[in-house]
């Protein structure tokens, strides 16, 4: 689902898992938002932005 809500931040690896592109800096507004809307989806609560 995370991938779905922010493509720009994660992508699937060939066994199915999420991981996070790049160092995972929120670097404009659309990361940001991208990643709220990860968080706000993810069934395993394992995504959080932190400050």
């Amino acid at each position: 689902m995370c991938v779905t809500q922010a493509p720009l931040l994660v992508d699937v690896d060939e066994l199915g898992f999420a991981f996070v592109l790049g160092d995972g800096e929120l670097r404009t507004p659309e990361h940001l938002e991208q990643a709220e809307r990860a968080v706000a989806c993810c069934p395993e609560q394992a995504i959080q932005v932190e400050d």
